[in-house]
């Protein structure tokens, strides 16, 4: 009897499609533009990595990538050695970690709340203010946030009328304020943005399920404990493994453009550094080594996160 059901299972395998000739030709137009695509990553993601060689060279433009001393591990040497690239790898982790944890969770929320207004067109112009500051440039955004924490803005106009201060105060010459401006300045461009993707996963799940818990006598808030939120757990913790690669992204515009002498101890992030020194200073041996190092760690980062899911049996990257 176990042979049989054996032999019924081995049956009901579907045979292997073999690639011939024929079938090249059938799909030869999704293959051509598939090429076009594999051709476009090699030269524009996987040769430039040629370039890494910088980092073990004394490299000097007019010799070239295959004329420069080689130097070995000497340019990672110096760049540890540095106080000052130990207080950017400080403020890059910092404010990655903060964009990331406030950014996340202020767009689940934008989405949940969003998902509970009841009248649709109400939720169409809400959605639409709240994506719009996405396609601003960090330019504008900053000029904004300028305006508004000036001396006479109306964040100060506010604060002197409310009582809370006596005088006018100038957030930007205050270190202890700019990671609050910068993740607040995230929050304010990206979370209608980033909530795209869980109103999508909110509206994939089934209706049968909030009306069962209805029917249960779960209210507005229990809903969202029991239904929405397992039903939007996996799309959760798969931008989560993406978003924890990106800590080291912790940005460069919105730091270079609000930045100033009296921040930067805490303003400079990698990229700034690797601007500074890899081409303001012609040292691009340094530069190119503070990218790999962000890239690695990068990279760090995302496996030890997938692993972390992978023991816990939770939506992994691979």
């Amino acid at each position: 009897m176990a042979l049989g059901v054996v032999r019924k299972k081995e049956k009901i395998k579907e045979p292997k499609v073999k690639l011939t000739w024929k079938e090249v030709k059938r799909q030869k137009v999704l293959l051509f533009w598939a090429a076009i695509i594999v051709v476009y990553g090699i030269i524009f993601y996987y040769l430039p990595l040629g370039g890494w060689a910088m980092a073990f060279q004394n490299y000097r433009p007019k010799d070239g990538l295959f004329h420069s001393q080689f130097v070995g591990l000497a340019k990672f040497q110096q760049l540890f050695a540095d106080d000052t690239f130990i207080r950017v790898i400080r403020n890059t982790l910092a404010m990655g970690v903060i964009n990331l944890v406030v950014t996340f969770v202020m767009a689940i929320v934008f989405a949940i709340l969003l998902n509970e207004v009841k009248s649709k067109g109400g939720k169409k112009v809400v959605q639409t203010i709240s994506y719009l500051p996405h396609f601003l440039s960090w330019i504008i955004v900053t000029g904004i946030l300028h305006d508004a924490l000036s001396g006479t803005g109306i964040v100060n106009e506010l604060l002197l009328k409310l009582g809370i201060l006596s005088q006018p105060l100038n957030f930007f010459a205050y270190p202890k304020y700019f990671w609050a401006i910068v993740a607040f300045a995230n929050v304010w461009k990206e979370t209608g943005w980033n909530a795209i993707i869980y109103l999508s996963a909110i509206t994939a799940i089934d209706p049968s399920l909030y009306e069962a818990a209805n029917i249960d006598g779960a209210g507005r808030w229990a809903r969202i404990k029991y239904v929405t939120l397992p039903g939007i757990k996996p799309t959760i913790m798969i931008l989560l493994l993406m978003n924890v690669g990106n800590v080291l992204n912790a940005g460069f515009e919105i730091q270079y453009l609000l930045g100033n002498g009296l921040v930067q101890s805490v303003s400079q992030t990698i990229d700034i550094y690797v601007l500074k020194w890899g081409i303001s200073q012609n040292d691009f041996a340094i530069g190119t080594a503070a990218g790999i190092f962000k890239s690695l760690v990068s990279i760090v980062l995302i496996v030890i996160a997938n692993q972390i899911a992978k023991h816990n049996g939770e939506e992994r990257l691979f």
